[in-house]
């Protein structure tokens, strides 16, 4: 079994690469004329083809590019009243001589929308009525009838990616902008929510630079954030970590000898409550650590702590 499992990766890896080869001007123009649009990008395919085309409109459209899927059957019995004159079309069928989305091209010539189609055949209808063509010809499918559309399929979702990544890329699409329409997500929760909405206050772990070593091991205990803050929420001098609580003990094992002192970071890393929580896990994988103090840099003061996993 993972000798075929092998197999259809490689054939489909093959009919990729091809499809690669065969990229050229037209691709580049069709990018900039969805770029240039004032209307929405219409995508229309049937079968397997309408399944791949109903993903390439939701990737779209969360990247920037306003999109939305639309059954050619249905569009055929009154939906056609979805399209704008302004709206350009993206026609998938690897045939290019799909009947159901034949159908539609006069209605779109006359109402002058811009075809771009993918087709895996230069010579079809669909690639001659097409203002662009994107051309995803496979050297074969990965199903060994050569009758289940596998390496065809993939290649028309690729394409389908390409032309969203190169719009996100000239449309400088950032983290920010896919939150807005992922509120809902992690990404959107994370990048939306300021550090002061999930931020730890009470209960934090303070504690005086002259602190017994056993009352270091309780507050660190006590507080469940595998650190203390050395000092007050009005100054902190340190912090120390589980981390440079080990890392003291394994240079000196008598603990009557380590003090806070010596074992504290006196350099904490503070970050603003107002700050967005992607920036705040930005700068936590930036530094290696799980736990950031909220507050005040230039003061030293403290509001709470932020943990990014919690």
């Amino acid at each position: 079994m993972k000798d075929i499992a092998k197999r259809v990766f490689d054939i489909e890896i093959e009919a990729l690469q091809h499809v690669a080869g065969l990229i050229d001007d037209e691709f580049t123009k069709a990018v900039q004329v969805i770029l240039k649009a004032s209307g929405k990008l219409i995508v229309i395919g049937i079968g397997k083809s309408g399944l791949i085309g109903k993903k390439i409109a939701a990737t779209l459209s969360s990247t920037g590019t306003p999109s939305f899927f639309l059954h050619p059957g249905e569009a055929f019995h009154g939906d056609l009243g979805m399209v704008g004159e302004n709206d350009q079309i993206l026609l998938v069928s690897y045939s290019g001589e799909t009947d159901e989305v034949l159908k539609l091209i006069p209605f779109l010539k006359w109402n002058k929308n811009i075809i771009i189609g993918i087709t895996g055949n230069t010579e079809s209808t669909i690639a001659k009525n097409s203002d662009y063509h994107l051309n995803i010809n496979i050297t074969r499918e990965a199903c060994p009838l050569a009758l289940a559309p596998t390496s065809s399929t993939t290649a028309a979702l690729v394409m389908g990616d390409a032309l969203a990544v190169a719009l996100m890329e000239l449309r400088q699409f950032q983290q920010e902008d896919f939150a807005r329409f992922h509120p809902g997500g992690r990404l959107g929760h994370k990048l939306l929510s300021r550090v002061k909405d999930l931020m730890r206050t009470d209960n934090l772990p303070y504690i005086a630079k002259d602190a017994s070593f056993t009352e270091l091991l309780l507050r660190m205990s006590e507080g469940r954030l595998g650190m203390v803050i050395v000092g007050t929420n009005e100054y902190v001098e340190g912090v120390i970590t589980d981390g440079d609580l080990r890392r003291a003990l394994v240079r000196n094992s008598d603990t009557s000898k380590l003090n806070i002192t010596g074992m504290m970071s006196q350099n904490p890393v503070i970050i603003n409550a107002e700050e967005f929580v992607g920036q705040a896990e930005k700068l936590m994988m930036a530094k290696k650590i799980t736990t950031i103090l909220v507050g005040d840099i230039e003061q030293r003061t403290i509001t709470g702590v932020y943990q990014i996993y919690n």
